[in-house]
């Protein structure tokens, strides 16, 4: 955003005579100012429409120029600043009777997301900063249903487009819908009909699509995705680093390749048969870069950012979720913030219209008994999806491979994610309590105490873990009974207490232990002297 030519002496004497509003802020700053400071106040100007922040000038007026030394390396600054608030910053000095004036200027917030510093959404009354009211807030998050990347990009031309992406598109969109009649379409007509051009001229959705590089360079910067391969968690450059700037068709195969470069296989084996499973699965890979091209926010600054290590693959992406959207909920509601790019990619065939591309990644990965997708590092600004690469336990695989034979073609993305919580001895989200029944019906999972559900037992000695399965379950009647009866015997002489045979069980409550004492009693094997806390237990001379 610019709102000023500093080029001219007179372009500066206006900036001062200016009227000191909600775009405007002046600051004496002679010697310094806190970065913090500065901070809050482009968080508020850019939250209000964006503005200038101008230190070295007197706020009260008639302004005076009184010079500023505060930030002397203000392209750090500026860096900083974006860094701090993810939304565009520049600067201008400028030079009047030696005495310097640093401008900032401060970009308008994006569509549907207020801009925090440190937490906080800042907002201007007049001069003085507040937190943002709750109304003002929800009434930005309502903007969340503009489409930008359905918007015309001025100035933007069919001669701004790679005809190789488009070439590459056409042959996608044939494939998928069996129309060969697409092949006699000029590249206008066929973008015409995917609605990435109109009468009215080229979308954003086209240039991020099938941009030249030079083209997206002027038009739409930030469209960038850069790709770093690094082979350890050392700090220091990476072992590879490549800045991919063109349309998605002409690199999303590209950046494939480069990550399959390093895709090492794991092993396991069933029997005398061995399987190799790849580190990074193509169609989870290609899901997760498709996601972050669909979902994130071309109106702030930053790249996507895809980085691969020898056991994961991270991909950050900016903007934050969609409104409405959140970890908890984000395979069961569907918000793509740039539905057009979305339509387009649905048409050939590489996204799903009804976005289903998250709980693809998730279903891959259990398959592959792989660590579930991680988002840890997501916050209002940026969205990171951590996919991990190794194999959590090669069993799994077998247990997965068995239910596959009769079941997984079935099961919904909630079904898997409950038998991977089921392995791993994890707890049940409240969301997936609604698919027990289907699994019990089923027989792939038990139902053994009140609230407690394992896998069948199939399936623990089909993966080896039999022992486990025991264990979670508890010892079963009987064999209580026997261990009570035992403890029983050893201290025949003088009884044993209630307490004692607590530690005996202590998986079990007091009246489970009772219960059992009961049915002991009742079979004569055992009897009872004294009462409530005095009670002691011996063994009948019968047994």
């Amino acid at each position: 955003m610019t709102l000023f030519d500093f080029s001219e002496y007179t372009e500066l004497t206006k900036l001062i005579n200016a009227k000191e509003g909600e775009n405007i802020e002046f600051k004496e700053a002679k010697n310094q100012f806190d970065f913090n400071q500065l901070a809050d106040y482009a968080c508020a100007l850019s939250n209000c429409g964006g503005g200038l922040i101008v230190l070295g000038v007197t706020d009260i007026r008639p302004r005076q120029i009184v010079g500023s030394m505060a930030f002397l390396q203000p392209e750090q600054t500026r860096k900083r600043l974006i860094a701090h608030l993810r939304i565009m910053v520049d600067f201008n000095i400028y030079m009047a009777d030696e005495k310097r004036v640093l401008v900032f200027e401060i970009a308008s917030r994006p569509v549907g997301l207020p801009v925090t510093s440190d937490g906080v959404a800042w907002w201007r009354i007049g001069e003085d900063l507040i937190k943002m009211p709750e109304d003002t807030r929800r009434s930005i998050y309502a903007e969340g249903g503009h489409d930008f990347s359905a918007d015309v990009c001025p100035n933007a031309t069919i001669d701004d487009l790679n005809e190789d992406a488009i070439k590459l598109f056409r042959e996608k969109w044939i494939e998928k819908s069996g129309n060969k009649h697409l092949s006699s379409l000029s590249d206008i007509q066929l973008l015409l009909d995917c609605d990435a051009i109109s009468e009215r001229g080229v979308t954003y959705a086209a240039l991020i699509l099938f941009g030249k590089k030079k083209s997206l360079a002027h038009y739409l910067a930030q469209s960038e995705i850069v790709f770093e391969y690094r082979s350890s968690e050392s700090a220091g450059p990476a072992q590879q680093r490549e800045e991919f700037r063109e349309g998605f068709f002409a690199l999303f195969d590209k950046l494939w390749e480069m990550i399959n470069l390093r895709n090492d296989n794991q092993h396991y084996q069933e029997g005398f048969f061995v399987f190799d499973v790849p580190t990074f699965n193509e169609r989870v890979v290609r899901e997760a870069l498709l996601n972050a091209v669909c979902h994130r926010n071309y109106q702030m600054s930053g790249s996507v950012f895809v980085k691969q290590y020898r056991e994961r693959l991270e991909i950050d992406s900016p903007g934050g979720f969609p409104p409405e959207i959140s970890v908890d909920n984000i395979l069961d509601r569907q918000s793509p913030r740039n539905r057009r790019i979305a339509e387009i990619l649905a048409k050939c065939g590489l996204v799903e219209r009804a976005g289903q591309g998250m709980n693809l990644i998730y279903e891959l990965s259990i398959r592959d008994a792989k660590a579930l997708p991680d988002f840890s590092g997501t916050d209002a600004h940026l969205v990171r999806i951590t996919i991990g690469g190794l194999i959590l336990d090669g069993r799994q695989l077998l247990l997965l491979k068995r239910i596959a034979q009769k079941h997984l073609e079935h099961f919904s993305t909630d079904d898997l994610i409950l038998i991977h919580k089921l392995y791993y001895e994890q707890k049940i989200p409240v969301p997936l309590l609604n698919r027990i029944k289907k699994l019990v019906d089923l027989g792939i999972i038990e139902h053994v105490g009140r609230n407690k559900y394992i896998l069948a037992r199939r399936f623990y000695e089909v993966a080896g873990k039999a022992g486990t399965r025991t264990r979670i379950v508890g010892l079963d009647r009987e064999t209580n009974k026997e261990l009570l009866l035992r403890h029983i015997k050893d201290y025949k002489n003088r009884g044993a207490q209630l307490k004692e045979l607590q530690q005996v069980l202590p998986g079990l409550s007091r009246p489970q232990i009772q219960t059992l004492l009961r049915e002991l009693r009742a079979t004569g094997k055992i009897y009872v002297s004294g009462t409530t806390s005095n009670a002691r237990w011996f063994p009948s001379v019968s047994s």
